[in-house]
């Protein structure tokens, strides 16, 4: 299932805002969690948090992919580098983290995906400006006589959240629309 599908339909089961809320928060933990084994290289709890058969998207440089050559286990990642998220955001399944290296002029955002505890998605992005959106069905009824600006009105996708760090690598950086 895509990350549209899952988000939907937690947030159509979750009954009140509180259940939201609570999984929303415990999203941040295992992603968290993930984060501080990462920085102890702690193998056995990285496994248990990452699903076997993890999803992963990557926009970047290729020789940014120091997430995939770190749970891989290649040692030619540079030991100095480290994921430390600066902010990190949750929206039903969707946790988002960003961090940067400004000395390196390296900035990234991770868009985790958590299904029960575990995490089976990334979408990671090297030195490229984030925003998220958030796909629903517009409520306005459309009349018979429909206009292109009715048509173009169906659906509504509001910002919910927007990279912050960009700005500190000291170069422009391209941007991206992730839709939940």
């Amino acid at each position: 299932p895509s990350a549209v599908g899952i988000t939907g339909r937690y947030l159509t089961n979750l009954a009140n805002s509180d259940e939201l809320a609570e999984l929303e928060r415990k999203n941040r933990e295992v992603v968290l969690s993930l984060y501080e084994a990462l920085s102890c290289r702690d193998v056995e709890t990285v496994t248990k948090i990452l699903a076997r058969d993890l999803e992963w998207w990557f926009h970047g440089p290729p020789s940014h992919q120091f997430m995939m050559r770190l749970l891989t286990g290649d040692q030619s990642i540079q030991s100095s580098f480290s994921f430390s998220p600066k902010s990190i955001a949750s929206f039903g399944s969707i946790v988002i983290a960003e961090g940067c290296d400004s000395e390196r002029g390296i900035y990234w955002v991770h868009a985790w995906t958590v299904t029960d505890g575990i995490i089976t998605q990334v979408r990671e992005y090297f030195n490229t400006s984030l925003t998220v959106t958030r796909l629903s069905s517009s409520s306005k009824s459309r009349s018979s006589a429909s206009s292109t600006a009715e048509i173009a009105s169906v659906h509504y996708c509001p910002s919910v959240w927007e990279s912050s760090l960009s700005n500190l690598v000291g170069k422009s950086v391209p941007g991206l629309v992730l839709a939940i």
